[in-house]
């Protein structure tokens, strides 16, 4: 961090860029229910790269228990279908033409455990995430304050306010965590 001034927006808006970052890893993990979200992390080996699935096809979700993905250029039907398939979501996609059904099947107990692990390891990602920031900010602190830039009051001060910024996104985090837990265990 090559800043000379302290700046605790920014430092909010790099915290808040990784809880946004875990909403939408949370979006892709299945809850038993159909949700366009849950294809968010597939890539497909298309034209000699990787793009993601909304960018060769349109998906939507014509029932609780049913994801269709209407595949744009004909070619790239199996390649797709070989991403979904690969992105092991346990879903096993129906083709029909250029339109690949994907029906959900109901998640076991062991597979929402699976699920459950997964989140826990996106929500301690994003805490740890959040720390490094902090620790960013508060080492800022030390060095405007060693260079006679910020007095220790001044430190002391926004040390204070960093920290409770720190205690209510990783509170924030926790709280994602236990709601998407119990949308996972839901039967």
């Amino acid at each position: 961090m090559t800043q000379t001034a302290f700046n605790l927006p920014d430092i909010e808006k790099r915290m808040r860029a990784s809880i946004e970052a875990l909403k939408r890893e949370l979006s892709g993990l299945r809850t038993g229910r159909a949700s366009a979200n849950l294809l968010d992390p597939v890539q497909v080996m298309v034209y000699g790269s990787r793009m993601p699935l909304n960018q060769v096809a349109s998906v939507s979700v014509p029932e609780a228990r049913m994801i269709s993905v209407q595949v744009w250029d004909r070619s790239n039907v199996m390649a797709v279908d070989k991403a979904i398939r690969e992105a092991n979501l346990g879903l096993n996609p129906i083709m029909d033409g250029q339109v690949l059904r994907l029906p959900i099947p109901a998640l076991t107990a062991d597979r929402r455990n699976e699920f459950v692990k997964l989140a826990h390891k996106y929500a301690e990602h994003s805490r740890v995430s959040v720390r490094n920031v902090r620790r960013e900010g508060m080492d800022l602190l030390k060095k405007l304050e060693k260079d006679g830039k910020m007095s220790e009051d001044d430190h002391h001060k926004n040390s204070a306010k960093v920290q409770e910024l720190t205690d209510k996104l990783i509170k924030e985090i926790d709280q994602l965590l236990a709601q998407k837990e119990v949308d996972i265990q839901k039967v």
